[in-house]
């Protein structure tokens, strides 16, 4: 209740509470446990080698260590030609014989011409693509052909994502293969090598993602180094920044914005300057629209309408941000002593300042484990064998078992016909279900992932309302407030949050399946549903950011007072339209000067890593690596400075929702008078009372 009088052993409304929500408490406990019974099941039956190495026509796996085919890593086709075939897309496997071998074949010979080559070395070369039983040298080229026991031809071919491909290049507009444009398909026929290329780009329909993944790939491997180092110096840029916002808050945020308006101001110099560089330069005047798109993003660095469209990109921001600061200098000057407020609450608990670590290290946990159990479950079906043949046949297509293949009518019938593997599925119960197993691991993701940011919020809200609350500070404060709020949150609040966080979870589970539905039917035509799709999308877009404002708000008032979850999303509700102008002008003013310090942050190690990655720093230029796509590292180390810097800012945003809301709470409870004095300190009550901003009538 409202205390009458000022009582010295009051401490504030954050100690007296009791348990909330117990039954969301006791859901989420048995979600978890069922959780764990998932992950159990898919660690059982899957087997992550199913994504890792290719797979042969027996379903064996290609350089996997422990098996005869350690040292054959390799997949290689028989006959890719027949990749060229509709079946591939129906059944994802090429209807030709594969077998693992140590290295593709570097040169051109057809198993004819080996056979009667007067040198046995072009035959030993050439059992090395042969199955492992073809050992009888007597047996007649014809038989071993029919038998499917060796290649009829061997093509030169590099390796690509573990299988050999025909070694393809464009000569002058014109498709060779090892300088020739024909071949012989080893059955005494010349075909043309465009034939090849129709094969190989069936037998891997994404071939040119998975060129384009593996070139990303080999970045990450040449600069994952450098993108952690960069990392590193964004996490130690942060922190200082923090560190002196503590000691220099009004100093740091005025420099923070000049310094944000100078680094935009330089990004609108480069681009104008590389713009009139390539001014004249031939192929430069090509538009964005006619290049299309391109897999190689330094080709649009080489157009002058890219840097155009990037300094007028700059220059809006620019103009955007400095009028922002124009017409709101007075309500940045009162931010800025919130946020004087705030830096003296975060050095009274500076250990809140490496929290962050702990929530960013449990979110790390549920991805880990997420993303572990999702492949767990993908890769948990059986090996399917199919009946493939090239003539026609009544058991195409049907599912047959290797071992008694050959003793079955189907090889009487159809004599060309093979038993080979196809893809992992499965007609059990398990395998029927394992749809929703996947859907209720993307649920619990969402579920604790929201707990955990859940908690991280509770936490630091309890720390910094008891400072607030505390009528002497810091004399009046429990001597750990971050871990007496962490204890608080979990021992009374662990409901409360999981109803909050499921809530949230819900939402951005029908977000995620209308995105689904959205990629399904890109390829139809009813635009009544593309753009009912749309409505929906944006409709739960809002919603999403509705509920993380609320529950932001209400794990605020749950730090406070103890209250269950609806009330206090009701109280934080009410609490905060009653002083909608506070709102609307001093916490979000305060939000956009938080963003300014991440933008100055991600802006600054964003350059330095773009000088660095294309090597423009004279100093260090021989020790950057060499890349496919410098943009990789780039966009890596931006995205994860913006994370980082997200991460520690989001300590003092916390601390000011919470002052903030706490100082309106403490206006509708007391009067500032001697019987109902006012918890909030001196220079708030100087800046807030007698500033701008009248005191709201309750």
């Amino acid at each position: 209740g409202t205390p009458q009088k000022y009582d010295p052993t009051f401490k504030g409304p954050i100690y007296d509470r009791g348990c909330t929500d117990i039954v969301c408490c006791v859901l989420l406990v048995l979600a978890i446990m069922g959780y764990v019974v998932v992950g159990v099941v898919a660690w059982t039956h899957g087997d992550p080698r199913k994504v890792i190495y290719p797979t042969d026509s027996r379903g064996q796996f290609c350089g996997q260590q422990g098996t005869p085919n350690e040292k054959k890593p390799f997949l290689f086709y028989f006959d890719i030609v027949k990749c060229a075939s509709p079946l591939v897309l129906l059944e994802f496997q090429c209807p030709t014989p594969q077998i693992c071998v140590s290295k593709c074949p570097d040169r051109y010979l057809t198993f004819l011409r080996a056979y009667a080559s007067s040198t046995p070395a072009d035959m030993d070369y050439y059992r090395n693509f042969c199955v492992p039983e073809f050992k009888d040298p007597r047996k007649g080229p014809i038989e071993v052909l029919k038998d499917k026991e060796c290649p009829a031809m061997l093509i030169p071919s590099t390796p690509l994502a573990r299988r050999c491909f025909p070694a393809i290049e464009a000569k002058q507009g014109v498709i060779m293969v090892g300088n020739e444009t024909t071949y012989d398909d080893g059955r005494g026929q010349r075909r043309n090598v465009t034939e090849l290329l129709e094969g190989a780009k069936k037998a891997n329909v994404v071939l040119e993602a998975r060129q384009l993944a593996m070139k990303i790939f080999e970045d990450y491997t040449v600069s994952w180094y450098w993108i952690i180092i960069g990392l590193v110096i964004a996490m130690v840029a942060s922190l200082i920044f923090i560190v002196l916002l503590r000691f220099l808050a009004g100093i740091m945020v005025w420099v923070m914005i000049v310094m944000v308006i100078l680094v935009l101001g330089y990004g609108i110099f480069h681009c104008y300057m590389e713009y009139a560089k390539l001014k004249g330069e031939s192929g430069s005047d090509v538009s964005l629209v006619d290049l299309g798109f391109q897999t190689d993003l330094r080709v649009y660095l080489h157009l002058r309408q890219t840097w155009l469209a990037f300094m007028i990109i700059l220059c809006v921001v620019e103009v955007v941000i400095i009028l922002l600061l124009i017409f709101l200098r007075k309500r940045i000057l009162i931010a800025i002593a919130l946020i004087k407020e705030a830096s003296r609450a975060v050095g009274h608990v500076m250990s809140s300042l490496l929290f962050p670590l702990c929530t960013f290290f449990l979110l790390c946990l549920c991805i880990a484990y997420w993303a572990s159990t999702a492949v767990f479950l993908s890769t948990s079906n059986e090996a399917i064998y199919k009946v493939f043949n090239e003539s026609a046949c009544p058991f195409s297509g049907q599912t047959c078992k290797p071992e008694t293949f050959n003793t079955t009518n189907v090889t009487k019938l159809c004599p060309d016909a093979q038993c080979l593997f196809a893809f992992y599925g499965g007609e059990t119960a398990y395998h029927k279900y394992l749809i929703v197993l996947q859907f209720f691991n993307v649920f619990m993701f969402f579920w604790l992932a929201n707990f955990i940011i859940a908690l991280g919020q509770v936490t630091l809200a309890g720390a910094f309302a008891s400072y607030y609350w505390a009528f002497k500070k810091p004399e009046d404060m429990p001597a750990f407030p971050l871990f007496s709020s962490f204890g608080r949150a979990l021992r009374y609040h662990t409901g409360s949050l999981a109803f909050g966080s499921l809530v949230l979870a819900v939402v951005q589970v029908i977000r995620v399946m209308l995105e689904y539905l959205d990629h399904r039917l890109k390829a139809a035509e009813n635009k009544f549903a593309k753009f009912l799709l749309s409505c929906l999308k944006c409709c739960f877009w809002c919603l999403e950011n509705f509920i993380k404002f609320l529950n932001r708000n209400a794990y605020i008032m749950i730090a406070v007072y103890g209250t269950n979850f609806c009330t206090s999303a009701r109280n934080a509700f009410s609490l905060l339209m009653r002083n909608i102008i506070r709102v609307a002008v001093l916490d979000k003013v305060t939000d956009f000067l938080f963003f300014l310090g991440k933008l100055l942050i991600v802006g600054s190690v964003g350059i330095l890593a773009f000088f660095f990655f294309t090597h423009r720093i004279k100093l260090v230029q021989d020790t950057a690596p060499a890349l496919n796509y410098y943009w990789v590292p780039i966009l890596t180390v931006i995205v994860g400075s913006y994370l980082i810097a997200h991460g520690f800012f989001s300590v003092y945003g916390m601390c000011v929702d919470t002052l903030f809301l706490c100082f309106c709470e403490d206006l509708e409870r007391n009067d500032g008078s001697p019987e109902r004095p006012y918890y909030m300190s001196p220079e708030l009550s100087e800046i807030l009372l007698k500033g701008h901003l009248e005191p709201s009538k309750s």
